[in-house]
């Protein structure tokens, strides 16, 4: 049980999934406040967080990383943004931005359980788990364009990433998000 923010949520995360852990253990989260990662996966705040996160079932969610050795469990971003961007093969960005941004689908079909006879292993890959959207401003409003995808890949101008609401340490021109091929035990409603 992990009871913080999300970037600690995040850092426990991390730590598993570096230890070869995320497969075999449940994660239950108790937020301190309202956020992103409460929005995106349905989570109580409260008495009622602490109750689900003892009590509650582990269901798979998609499990996100990044080329820098990070991962989101909630949501990332990179603003304002001019570039190129690639969801899978279709583009997503060629120009500015107000934004991008990125987070796990909690739609996603779970992975396959792993198995240890490689001969019935399923070896078709994921073809979905993370949420692209591009914020962009419009004559009357702002414009959200949402993709879905495996992989994310963008080349930017350089600017700030935030995973989880932490910023990487310098500004990058280029990152990419990808799904983990296991996917986090998340105890969720």
């Amino acid at each position: 049980m992990v009871e913080g923010t999300d970037a600690d949520l995040a850092a426990v995360v991390l730590r598993l999934l570096r230890k070869n852990r995320i497969a075999d253990l449940a994660v239950g989260y108790v937020p301190v406040a309202e956020s992103p990662a409460t929005r995106l996966w349905g989570l109580p705040v409260g008495p009622e967080a602490r109750r689900l996160a003892f009590e509650g079932e582990a269901r798979p969610a998609a499990l996100v990383r990044d080329d820098s050795g990070g991962l989101l469990i909630a949501s990332g971003r990179v603003e304002p943004i001019t570039g190129q961007v690639y969801c899978d093969d279709q583009r997503v960005l060629h120009g500015p931005a107000r934004s991008l941004e990125i987070s796990p689908d909690p739609e996603a079909t779970p992975l396959p359980e792993p198995t240890a006879d490689p001969m019935s292993a399923n070896l078709d890959p994921a073809a979905d788990g993370l949420r692209v959207t591009t914020v962009r401003r419009g004559l009357l409003r702002t414009r959200r364009e949402v993709t879905r995808g495996r992989a994310v890949q963008a080349g930017f101008r350089e600017a700030t990433v935030l995973r989880d609401g932490v910023a990487h340490p310098r500004p990058v021109g280029k990152w990419a998000w990808y799904r983990h091929t296991e996917d986090l035990l998340l105890v969720r409603p």
